[in-house]
């Protein structure tokens, strides 16, 4: 109920903006308060989509209409030259959907449980692609590393030629995915046994008419967002990188937040990491990549050279936690806890570390 009166605030964050046109900060946290209950209707629409069609693809719907507000929120942001900014957001979504997302996940489906089972075979590829779109993001930074030791006059050059090499590389990897995930192996990736039969109250045509319409709504709460971004980090004494990594991240991810959470305490633990891992891949695979290719378009290119390390050990740390809690197919509410802590510790890092 509260999700219903809380979408109050979609027109008071537009007028707000386009009529009023008061402060950014007031922009700001209304548009982040109307993004909520938006992910909330996104999740109902994939709960309705999945019941009729499969955990596999209702993950997969609930991640990619997630991540598709993510994406447009980053092209807004890069469209403002804020690479640093859009990259910290990269690494936010990374983590937080891997960590805190599937954390919290675990912390509430494990309430008054004492542990949550999934298919090891799910967890196992998921942890295998994690592992690739670490390699992935490591060499670009690695590479550049190696260059600017030896003085190579044309480096940046190099580093956009890599960086545009390895986006058309992991892109072909998570059409493959797909077709592995829902084609040649799509028995592997059905609902899980214990899931068992779930009702659909909604036509499909209606599910994805919501999930299509809270998405478009959501995208233009973004773009209100990273206009207001750089202002409202002035405001509150805050790096613009840390509410790229931290605050962006977070709000972009809503949507995987709340289905998460939701499918987790219906014990449907195999949505829950297609849609929390899942999301960190698609985010590394393919968002990161289309940013790249789409930055050159603009005419603002960005490549995928992390410059700052804390970044890349944390992406690392989202493979090594994630593959350590998954790999005997089933959760308790230390492990959630665990997973939680490590957000914390990197968000720390991040709230300190010099722009």
């Amino acid at each position: 109920m509260i999700f219903k009166y809380a979408l109050i605030f979609v027109p008071v964050s537009l007028i707000l903006a386009y009529v009023i046109q008061v402060p950014p900060l007031w922009i700001f946290a209304s548009a982040i308060i109307a993004i909520v209950p938006l992910a909330e209707w996104i999740r109902r629409a994939t709960e309705q989509i999945a019941n009729r069609v499969g955990s596999a693809i209702g993950g997969l719907l609930n991640v990619s209409f997630g991540n598709a507000t993510e994406l447009i929120l980053a092209f807004f942001v890069l469209a403002e030259g804020k690479t640093a900014v859009v990259k910290g957001q990269i690494t936010g979504s990374i983590i937080g959907n891997g960590l805190l997302g599937l954390g919290l996940a675990i912390l509430i489906g494990t309430w008054g449980r004492d542990k949550q089972t999934f298919k090891r075979e799910r967890a196992g590829q998921l942890g295998s692609l994690l592992i690739l779109a670490v390699i992935a993001l490591l060499l670009p930074a690695l590479f550049n590393y190696t260059e600017q030791s030896r003085a190579v006059a044309d480096a940046s050059q190099l580093d956009e030629y890599l960086s545009l090499g390895v986006s058309v590389v992991l892109i072909i990897v998570y059409i493959a995915n797909l077709v592995y995930t829902l084609f040649t192996h799509s028995d592997v990736f059905a609902a899980d046994e214990d899931e068992g039969e779930q009702h659909a109250d909604w036509s499909l045509w209606k599910a994805i008419g919501v999930l299509v319409g809270a998405t478009v709504v959501t995208a233009i709460e973004a773009e209100l967002v990273s206009g207001a971004l750089e202002a409202t980090a002035d405001k509150l004494g805050l790096t613009p990188f840390f509410l790229g990594v931290v605050v962006l991240a977070i709000i972009g991810n809503a949507a995987e937040y709340v289905s998460a959470m939701y499918f987790a305490r219906q014990n449907r633990m195999g949505i829950v990491m297609t849609t929390t891992v899942g999301s960190s891949i698609q985010v590394a695979l393919l968002v990161a990549p289309l940013l790249v290719l789409g930055s050159y378009v603009m005419g603002k290119p960005m490549d995928l050279v992390f410059n700052n390390t804390i970044e890349l050990i944390a992406i690392a740390g989202v493979a090594f936690a994630v593959n350590a809690i998954a790999q005997d197919g089933e959760t308790t509410w230390f492990e959630g806890l665990l997973l939680i802590a490590v957000y914390i510790l990197l968000g720390m890092a991040f709230f300190f570390v010099t722009p």
